[in-house]
């Protein structure tokens, strides 16, 4: 029976369930019986090896570098493949106190809305993937990373009978799609590394799972990377964007070709090149509302137009990073480093804008007519890891405006530091982290202001059985720009953003 349990994992992977003491399974109803082997990963393969993502797998390097140790995920062996179906459910209940709780009109007036300080969430993640290995040696793979995409907060339906407009919870629920957030396929071997095509991470996410930016200790709920308390409140208040980009669908979600390298002496080197901001399939799809039309010439509805309507858009990101790991007896020391540039789309349909211009444009046409600058940013940072301790710093900083935004002319070059600290023992673990980040800002505000937030989040998570965690997490966020209203979006009255929260969260993994 054990071999044949140890076959079935070899097979599965981290695919799991809860045993059934009373009977066995019926192999007809799908169900599968084993340990728990962690969480789904579509970043699989990170490395060449398929194994612990430090080059020792010392002890010394601490629980946050072994999330993909050996005998936690399956490693195939020549001619076979592994298959994960994995899937993540998080359950929220929070609480949050912000500047925009009360809605008000552009003058300051009361709009007569206000939200409910509390509320219960809930979310899912579904992850499938193959690792194989042939006969002479090739590693190669897929992946698949789908979340749930939820209905617009209106709810207005004007198909409901009594009761008013708004829609039922029935209505909120039949308003969910489920959408594919991460699909690539990769190609792989020990000497020469690993070559990723598709939607997935870049240099920012391969070099930086999570360590760098101490991002690992709420159990995966996002921290101040869009997460925990952020997700739940206005977002006038608590949406400070994740600028480090680490984990981050500003980085992830574009189509792109990733290579990553052997690890050399503690050394490996990272490359990627993301042509547009998106998936080129986009270009066939008919009306959405993300995606009005087909493209059926060069036009504002084509993905990779390199001159159109919209000087905002990026084209040709290239992004190249070294990482060194090594352990120096009981500690454990990790450092990166990475250049990122872009091309831009250059306006030909209308005449460029100055900031003054600009501030006088109605809404949108305002932002897509100024002159921007190519991406041009450095992004480094250290994590040292000593008695279960991790302390990290990242740094991100030059010509970008926010989450991998291009800087407008004349604007101020972005500056950010998010550092914190992170402790693992047993099922406990335990972080804290401070974000200061200083930008540009709204771009029509050149000459005249930029912006000014900062974030701080304190929690952690307690493993209550195999693949259970119960989670806890306390933020506060302040958010500023001179001649900028937080609460409407828009320029006009300095109206400044801050809010706190707390949460709790049960999150299963399987």
């Amino acid at each position: 029976m054990r071999k044949v349990l140890l076959a079935g994992a070899a097979l599965l992977g981290g695919s799991v369930s809860l045993a059934n003491a009373q009977t066995p399974t019926n192999p007809m109803q799908g169900q599968y019986v084993a340990p728990t082997g962690g969480a789904g990963n579509t970043s699989n393969n990170n490395n060449a090896w398929g194994i612990a993502n430090t080059p020792s797998g010392s002890a010394a390097a601490g629980p946050l570098s072994t999330m993909r140790a050996p005998n936690t995920y399956a490693v195939p062996t020549p001619g076979t493949l592994v298959i994960h179906m994995n899937a993540r459910v998080e359950a929220d209940f929070g609480a949050n106190w912000t500047t925009a709780d009360k809605g008000t009109n552009a003058n300051g007036t009361p709009n007569g809305y206000k939200v409910a300080p509390m509320g219960v969430a809930s979310d899912i993640r579904l992850y499938w993937g193959a690792d194989g290995v042939a006969a002479n040696g090739l590693r190669y793979g897929a992946a698949i990373e789908a979340w749930q995409n939820f209905y617009g907060g209106t709810n207005y339906n004007a198909g409901i009978n009594a009761g008013g407009l708004n829609a039922s919870g029935s209505g909120n629920t039949s308003g969910q799609t489920i959408f594919v957030r991460k699909e690539f396929v990769y190609l792989a071997s020990d000497k020469v590394g690993v070559f990723r095509l598709g939607g997935a991470e870049g240099v920012i996410g391969l070099l930086d799972p999570c360590i760098f930016s101490s991002q690992c200790w709420d159990a995966g709920m996002g921290t101040l990377n869009g997460g925990g308390p952020n997700a739940l409140a206005p977002q006038g208040a608590m949406g400070i964007p994740w600028v480090w980009a680490s984990q981050s669908g500003a980085e992830y979600a574009t189509n792109k070709i990733a290579y990553l390298s052997p690890q050399v002496y503690g050394f490996d080197f990272a490359f990627s090149y993301a042509p547009s901001k998106g998936n080129l399939f986009a270009d066939q799809s008919g009306s959405t509302p993300i995606q009005p039309g087909v493209c059926n010439q060069a036009g504002p509805n084509c993905l990779a137009v390199t001159s159109g309507n919209d000087s905002s858009r990026w084209i040709n990101a290239t992004a190249a990073g070294l990482r060194y790991q090594h352990t120096f007896g009981a500690v454990d020391f990790k450092a990166f480093g990475l250049y990122e540039i872009s091309g831009k789309e250059s306006l030909s349909t209308t005449a460029y804008l100055t900031p003054a211009q600009a501030r006088t444009a109605p809404g949108i046409a305002g932002l897509t007519s100024l002159r921007y600058n190519n991406l041009g940013f450095f992004q480094g940072g250290v994590a040292i890891t000593y008695s279960n301790f991790t302390y990290a710093i990242d740094y991100m900083g030059g010509q970008v405006d926010g989450q991998l935004s291009l800087n407008p002319e004349g604007g101020v070059s972005q500056n950010a530091v998010v550092t914190g600290l992170t402790y693992v023992n047993g099922p406990w673990t335990a972080g804290a982290m401070i974000e200061s980040v200083d930008t540009q800002g709204d771009a029509r505000l050149v000459g005249v202001s930029q912006r000014h937030e900062l974030g701080i989040a304190v929690g952690g998570n307690y493993k209550l059985a195999p693949g259970l965690a119960v989670v806890a997490e306390y933020q506060y966020m302040q958010r500023h720009q001179g001649g900028f209203d937080f609460n409407q979006g828009t320029l006009g009255r300095t109206v400044d953003g801050r809010g706190q929260g707390i949460e709790t969260a049960l999150v299963m993994n399987w």
